[in-house]
């Protein structure tokens, strides 16, 4: 599976250049929404990315399974190379769209100990306030 296709590049090239723009100019960084979605299908572990830099580093949220999400940078490259039982790899989710900046996903991550658990709790309360549609 190809993890980050070239629209997703640009997205996330984009968001790295805006918020070197801002830092730049002395501008709070942008709290950009999450543009891809990683995941082991094998374990627990699962990755959200705002940003890549030219040099291939990911920025984003990370949840290896040990019940403490971290806001950080990670290797495209080595996201790429990681290889699972039965020929399988990380796999990015095809069907993810980001609802929520970074920020408003930590917290809840947080709070929850798991991005996984986060994100449903993001999604019953983004449900409630829209009527349940």
């Amino acid at each position: 599976m190809i993890l980050v296709t070239p629209e997703l590049r640009d997205q996330l090239r984009a968001n790295h250049r805006a918020r070197r723009e801002a830092l730049r100019c002395g501008e709070p960084a942008p709290d950009s929404v999450p543009v891809v979605r990683f995941f082991n299908p094998l374990g627990p572990a699962t990755w959200l990315a705002t940003e890549l830099d030219e040099d291939g580093i990911l920025f984003g949220l990370a949840d290896l399974g040990f019940g403490c999400p971290e806001l950080g940078s990670f290797a495209l490259e080595e996201l790429e190379s990681i290889q699972l039982p039965f020929g399988l790899g990380i796999e990015r989710d095809v069907l993810f769209e980001g609802e929520f900046p970074l920020s408003v996903y930590a917290k809840a991550a947080a709070r929850a100990g798991s991005l996984v658990e986060g994100e449903r709790i993001l999604r019953r309360g983004s449900a409630d306030t829209d009527g349940g549609e």
